[in-house]
């Protein structure tokens, strides 16, 4: 890439970090990666890594998180930017924060490059991270909890197919309270963006329930027509 100018001024690097965040049954869960270089060698961090000069912020996001733990293919949203001038301590670097949501059966995750290992850890049992990153996990989660209840993003953190019971574990789980079963299942049902499968749940050892899948394309029709979700 030709530059055409140059700058007196030192410029700051930049970085992104990713918060990944999955959902089993028993909890909401992030992914973090052991660094395995300095600073902070053999800590806890997001993953993450500096911006090459010709690449677009999300595509440095998606490569760091390929590259760190192998995950590709993801709903990924940017979230904020942080800045603050001893943030690092090898110098003055911003970095562009992005969140991740994704189905745990559908991913594998292994350490690589610079990354030690890679681990899924409940989110309220995360040992202290390097860097800010407990701060950038806080933001993500905030975002999350706000962003899940107007729209419909949950659904990424779910199999193609579910039951009601686990769509109802996970905003219980995200928005971090007990929800009333007939409730959520009235207004869930009413917004009609849930399209009832001939099939059932396998291997379970209580009563097999229906199996639903999320209708996209028309929750993108409806929204067109000023549909709002809301939980």
């Amino acid at each position: 890439m030709k530059r055409k100018h140059t700058y007196k001024f030192p410029r700051a690097a930049l970085t992104v970090d990713c918060v990944v965040f999955g959902l089993d049954a028993e909890d909401l869960k992030v992914l973090l990666i052991q660094r395995d270089i300095p600073p902070f060698e053999g800590r806890w961090a997001l993953p993450g890594g500096f911006v090459r000069v010709d690449e677009k912020l999300e595509d440095a996001a998606m490569r760091e998180l390929s590259e760190e733990t192998g995950i590709r293919d993801v709903f990924l949203e940017q979230l904020y930017t942080f800045g603050a001038v001893d943030r690092d301590p090898r110098e003055r670097v911003v970095t562009v924060a992005y969140y991740a949501l994704v189905n745990l059966q559908g991913h594998d995750v292994a350490g690589a490059t610079d990354a030690r290992s890679a681990a899924w850890f409940a989110l309220d049992d995360t040992p202290p991270l390097a860097f800010d990153h407990d701060q950038i996990l806080k933001t993500a989660h905030d975002r999350l909890r706000g962003k899940v209840r107007y729209q419909p993003i949950g659904f990424e953190l779910l199999p193609e197919k579910f039951t009601l019971r686990q769509l109802q574990n996970l905003y219980e789980k995200v928005l971090d309270r007990p929800l009333d079963k007939r409730n959520f299942r009235k207004k869930i049902l009413g917004m009609g963006l849930l399209e009832e499968l001939d099939e059932v749940e396998h291997d379970v050892a209580h009563r097999a329930a229906r199996l639903y899948r999320f209708d996209r394309k028309k929750y993108e029709r409806l929204t067109k027509q000023g549909f709002n979700f809301e939980i």
